[in-house]
Protein backbone atom coordinates (compact mmCIF):
# COMPACT_ATOMS: atom_id res chain seq x y z
CA UNK A 1 0.00 0.00 0.00
CA UNK A 2 1.19 3.71 -0.87
CA UNK A 3 0.99 6.60 1.59
CA UNK A 4 -0.73 9.02 -1.20
CA UNK A 5 -2.59 11.64 0.08
CA UNK A 6 -5.85 12.55 -1.55
CA UNK A 7 -5.39 15.87 -3.54
CA UNK A 8 -5.87 19.13 -1.36
CA UNK A 9 -8.30 20.30 -3.82
CA UNK A 10 -10.20 17.23 -3.29
CA UNK A 11 -14.05 17.79 -1.47
CA UNK A 12 -14.93 13.88 -1.26
CA UNK A 13 -18.35 15.07 -0.15
CA UNK A 14 -19.28 17.43 -2.75
CA UNK A 15 -20.63 21.14 -1.98
CA UNK A 16 -24.11 19.50 -3.34
CA UNK A 17 -24.06 16.84 -0.15
CA UNK A 18 -23.33 19.09 2.44
CA UNK A 19 -24.32 22.67 1.36
CA UNK A 20 -20.65 23.63 0.18
CA UNK A 21 -18.97 23.13 3.36
CA UNK A 22 -16.06 21.21 4.55
CA UNK A 23 -16.70 17.35 5.30
CA UNK A 24 -16.51 17.08 8.62
CA UNK A 25 -14.70 14.01 10.34
CA UNK A 26 -12.30 10.93 8.23
CA UNK A 27 -14.76 9.21 5.71
CA UNK A 28 -14.26 8.23 2.17
CA UNK A 29 -16.30 8.66 -1.12
CA UNK A 30 -16.22 5.77 -4.06
CA UNK A 31 -15.19 7.09 -7.29
CA UNK A 32 -15.85 4.33 -9.03
CA UNK A 33 -16.58 0.16 -9.32
CA UNK A 34 -15.53 -1.72 -12.06
CA UNK A 35 -15.32 -5.78 -13.32
CA UNK A 36 -11.74 -6.10 -13.61
CA UNK A 37 -11.85 -10.25 -14.53
CA UNK A 38 -14.82 -12.54 -14.45
CA UNK A 39 -14.88 -16.01 -15.30
CA UNK A 40 -17.68 -18.54 -14.76
CA UNK A 41 -16.78 -22.07 -15.85
CA UNK A 42 -19.94 -24.71 -15.94
CA UNK A 43 -17.45 -28.35 -17.51
CA UNK A 44 -21.01 -30.40 -17.04
CA UNK A 45 -23.29 -28.69 -18.56
CA UNK A 46 -26.41 -29.58 -18.59
CA UNK A 47 -25.55 -32.93 -16.33
CA UNK A 48 -24.37 -30.41 -13.33
CA UNK A 49 -27.70 -28.84 -13.52
CA UNK A 50 -29.45 -31.54 -12.38
CA UNK A 51 -27.47 -32.92 -9.33
CA UNK A 52 -29.28 -34.68 -6.26
CA UNK A 53 -28.50 -32.90 -3.03
CA UNK A 54 -26.03 -29.75 -2.31
CA UNK A 55 -22.39 -29.28 -4.02
CA UNK A 56 -19.58 -28.75 -1.35
CA UNK A 57 -18.59 -25.33 -1.74
CA UNK A 58 -15.14 -24.02 -1.31
CA UNK A 59 -14.69 -20.21 -1.08
CA UNK A 60 -11.92 -18.03 -1.63
CA UNK A 61 -11.83 -14.04 -0.47
CA UNK A 62 -8.83 -11.96 -0.77
CA UNK A 63 -8.56 -8.20 -0.60
CA UNK A 64 -5.51 -5.56 -1.75
CA UNK A 65 -5.29 -2.03 -1.46
CA UNK A 66 -2.83 0.44 -2.96
CA UNK A 67 -2.65 3.79 -3.52
CA UNK A 68 -2.10 5.68 -7.12
CA UNK A 69 -0.44 8.77 -7.79
CA UNK A 70 -3.87 10.83 -8.28
CA UNK A 71 -4.27 10.36 -4.20
CA UNK A 72 -6.94 8.16 -4.92
CA UNK A 73 -6.77 4.62 -3.56
CA UNK A 74 -7.78 1.31 -5.73
CA UNK A 75 -9.10 -1.91 -3.58
CA UNK A 76 -9.46 -4.91 -4.88
CA UNK A 77 -12.17 -8.08 -4.31
CA UNK A 78 -11.36 -10.94 -5.52
CA UNK A 79 -14.06 -14.29 -4.86
CA UNK A 80 -13.36 -17.93 -6.10
CA UNK A 81 -16.02 -20.09 -5.79
CA UNK A 82 -15.80 -23.78 -6.68
CA UNK A 83 -19.08 -26.06 -6.08
CA UNK A 84 -17.85 -29.86 -6.83
CA UNK A 85 -19.61 -33.62 -5.79
CA UNK A 86 -17.77 -36.90 -5.56
CA UNK A 87 -18.38 -36.78 -9.00
CA UNK A 88 -17.47 -33.72 -10.60
CA UNK A 89 -17.21 -29.67 -10.51
CA UNK A 90 -20.93 -28.65 -10.95
CA UNK A 91 -19.28 -24.49 -11.22
CA UNK A 92 -16.48 -22.26 -11.09
CA UNK A 93 -16.41 -18.62 -10.70
CA UNK A 94 -13.80 -16.22 -10.29
CA UNK A 95 -14.23 -12.35 -9.50
CA UNK A 96 -11.90 -9.46 -9.35
CA UNK A 97 -14.13 -6.73 -8.46
CA UNK A 98 -12.38 -3.09 -8.12
CA UNK A 99 -13.29 0.20 -6.51
CA UNK A 100 -11.39 3.63 -6.60
CA UNK A 101 -11.95 5.40 -3.05
CA UNK A 102 -11.24 8.77 -2.31
CA UNK A 103 -10.25 9.32 1.87
CA UNK A 104 -10.44 12.74 3.67
CA UNK A 105 -9.46 12.95 7.13
CA UNK A 106 -8.08 9.17 7.91
CA UNK A 107 -5.25 9.15 10.43
CA UNK A 108 -2.40 7.52 9.02
CA UNK A 109 -3.08 4.20 11.50
CA UNK A 110 -6.61 3.61 10.11
CA UNK A 111 -6.09 3.88 6.50
CA UNK A 112 -4.89 0.32 6.14
CA UNK A 113 -7.95 -1.11 7.92
CA UNK A 114 -10.30 1.11 6.07
CA UNK A 115 -8.84 0.31 3.08
CA UNK A 116 -9.31 -3.74 3.61
CA UNK A 117 -12.55 -3.54 5.89
CA UNK A 118 -15.06 -1.03 5.23
CA UNK A 119 -14.06 -0.56 1.32
CA UNK A 120 -14.84 -4.28 0.58
CA UNK A 121 -17.34 -4.07 2.98
CA UNK A 122 -19.19 -1.82 0.46
CA UNK A 123 -17.87 -3.52 -2.50
CA UNK A 124 -19.16 -7.04 -1.87
CA UNK A 125 -23.25 -6.70 -2.37
CA UNK A 126 -22.21 -5.86 -5.83
CA UNK A 127 -19.56 -8.64 -6.42
CA UNK A 128 -22.09 -10.86 -4.76
CA UNK A 129 -25.12 -9.90 -7.00
CA UNK A 130 -22.48 -10.22 -10.14
CA UNK A 131 -22.17 -13.94 -8.97
CA UNK A 132 -25.67 -14.53 -8.50
CA UNK A 133 -26.15 -13.17 -11.80
CA UNK A 134 -23.43 -15.24 -13.60
CA UNK A 135 -24.65 -18.79 -11.57
CA UNK A 136 -27.70 -17.97 -12.64
CA UNK A 137 -27.01 -16.93 -16.32
CA UNK A 138 -24.79 -20.21 -16.49
CA UNK A 139 -28.54 -22.74 -15.64
CA UNK A 140 -28.38 -23.10 -12.08
CA UNK A 141 -31.50 -22.26 -9.78
CA UNK A 142 -31.99 -20.85 -7.25
CA UNK A 143 -28.87 -18.95 -8.33
CA UNK A 144 -25.79 -19.51 -6.00
CA UNK A 145 -25.65 -16.14 -3.36
CA UNK A 146 -23.15 -16.10 -1.14
CA UNK A 147 -23.47 -15.49 2.62
CA UNK A 148 -22.46 -12.09 3.92
CA UNK A 149 -18.38 -11.74 4.69
CA UNK A 150 -16.67 -10.47 8.09
CA UNK A 151 -14.17 -8.70 6.42
CA UNK A 152 -13.12 -7.14 10.14
CA UNK A 153 -12.34 -10.90 10.99
CA UNK A 154 -10.39 -11.56 7.68
CA UNK A 155 -7.84 -8.17 8.54
CA UNK A 156 -7.62 -9.69 11.65
CA UNK A 157 -6.76 -12.85 10.95
CA UNK A 158 -4.15 -11.69 8.15
CA UNK A 159 -2.77 -9.27 11.13
CA UNK A 160 -1.96 -12.35 13.03
CA UNK A 161 -0.89 -14.62 10.28
CA UNK A 162 1.70 -11.34 9.63
CA UNK A 163 2.90 -11.16 13.31
CA UNK A 164 3.38 -15.15 13.86
CA UNK A 165 5.37 -14.71 10.33
CA UNK A 166 7.56 -12.35 11.62
CA UNK A 167 8.16 -14.11 15.16
CA UNK A 168 9.16 -17.02 13.60
CA UNK A 169 11.78 -15.27 10.77
CA UNK A 170 12.98 -13.18 13.94
CA UNK A 171 13.76 -16.73 16.50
Amino acid sequence: MTDAAPPADANPSGPAENGGQAPVGPGFRIVAQYVKDLSFENPKAPDSLRIDGRPAIDLGVEMNAQGRKDGLFEVDLRLTIKATTDAMTVFNVELLYGGLFALYGVPEQDIEPLLLIECPRYLFPFAREIVARATSDGGFYPPFMLDPIDFGAIYLARQQQAAGAAQVSQA
